[in-house]
């Protein structure tokens, strides 16, 4: 059977322990969340659509007095509840996960401005969806553990047995459905978002996948 050149292999993205390359992994994690927040705020910015979590962050900032990415810290720390029953152990990556994102995406917010032509709404939202899966691949290959979100996915299939993909599914059509009811976006960049970002993550993440020095390919040296 002819293999799939399309393919990419997912490289090791499970947790290392915290001290193992932090100078290199801590400025990537944050850089990571960072830009991820930004991702978010251009895609709110553009208008067309957001992902399933961000309709639900707007149709709550519409609902209370509380900003974007408020909510988004807030309701991470009630996911992070859900991990109880799943027995799951939060991180340092889970934590900062909530910090940087609730900052950024609120920065991200505050600079890009509102009110922009159907073009650079068209731009906002394609620049949004690539930074998305290029920043989650930067954090996740950090290997600083799984963000609130994340965790409830992996937490979920554990428990139940079902398949990341079918989880996953379930419970980003859950949130969509609630934060649509709320009046977040809903439209073509939450389609787009979802046919999109996994590729880019996926191909993306070699590059950034931090590798434990046993892992590393070994160049022997030779006389000359």
């Amino acid at each position: 059977m002819r293999q799939d050149s399309s393919h990419v292999p997912t490289p090791d993205i499970s947790y290392v322990p915290f001290h193992d390359g932090l100078l290199r992994r801590l400025p990537q994690l944050l850089l990571g969340l960072g830009l991820y927040g930004v991702s978010l705020s251009l895609l709110v910015r553009a208008g067309l659509g957001v992902n399933p979590w961000s309709v639900l962050y707007e149709g709550l900032e519409r609902r209370t007095p509380l900003s974007f990415g408020t909510i988004s810290a807030v309701l991470g720390v009630l996911v992070l509840l859900l991990w109880i029953p799943l027995k799951q152990r939060p991180t340092f990556g889970t934590f900062a996960n909530i910090a940087v994102l609730a900052v950024s995406s609120d920065l991200g917010l505050r600079v890009v401005p509102e009110g922009l032509g159907p073009a650079a709404r068209t731009g906002l939202l394609i620049c949004g969806v690539v930074l998305n899966g290029l920043s989650v691949a930067v954090y996740v290959g950090a290997r600083f553990g799984p963000g609130p979100r994340d965790g409830l996915m992996t937490g979920a299939a554990a428990v139940t047995g079902r398949s990341l993909r079918r989880v996953r599914t379930v419970i980003e059509l859950g949130v969509l459905a609630v934060g649509a009811l709320l009046g977040g976006t809903v439209g073509l960049g939450t389609v787009l978002y979802a046919l999109a970002v996994g590729t880019v993550t996926q191909r993306a993440l070699p590059w950034f996948a931090y590798r434990l020095p046993r892992d590393r390919p070994r160049v022997s040296a030779r006389a000359d």
